[in-house]
């Protein structure tokens, strides 16, 4: 089995970590990490990240909430019966109360859970292919390769203009 190469690419211009990320998918490296001195959304759009599924964690606790609260309250008027002014037990419209405060408490448990299912928190394994350099004025670009082809890649980040950096 081959062994896997990590070489981060520096560069002090955001544009030229762009066009070398743009690069690099038209090639078999892949990039595993960016670091960036400030969020950047062209960088973001760059890399073409999957979109999050915490919505739908959102989505499903709320229809869950709903139709909980809505079980809650017609469980307990059955079972108390209490009939005021000769009112169903079952009354939908107060109901729908208790199914939309449900529906809100839900959903934001689901979001809650969602986010941290999907944000793969904590994550210290990336601390370790790290250059303090990226928290000032670099742009890091952190792409793994096979071991032959190590000196390929560092040649590919100097011919874009980067510094290059090996990890072990």
């Amino acid at each position: 089995m081959a062994i896997e190469k990590h070489v981060m690419g520096l560069f002090q211009d955001r544009d030229r970590a762009i066009s070398t990320l743009e690069a690099l998918k038209a090639t078999t490296w892949k990039v595993k990490r960016v670091h960036g001195p400030f969020p950047d959304h062209k960088i973001i759009n760059a890399l073409n990240l999957k979109k999050s599924r915490v919505g739908y964690f959102t989505l499903v606790g709320g229809i869950i909430g709903f139709f909980s609260g809505m079980a809650l309250a017609i469980f307990t008027a059955t079972r108390w019966s209490i009939i005021v002014s000769g009112k169903p037990i079952i009354a939908p419209i107060p109901f729908l109360i208790v199914g939309f405060e449900f529906t809100i408490l839900f959903a934001v448990l689901g979001n809650i859970i969602g986010l941290l299912t999907q944000s793969r928190l904590p994550g210290f394994k990336s601390l370790e292919q790290y250059d303090a350099r990226c928290s000032g004025e670099h742009f890091g670009i952190l792409a793994a390769c096979g071991e032959v082809e190590q000196e390929r890649l560092v040649s590919f980040f100097e011919e874009k203009g980067g510094e290059v950096r090996v990890f072990d």
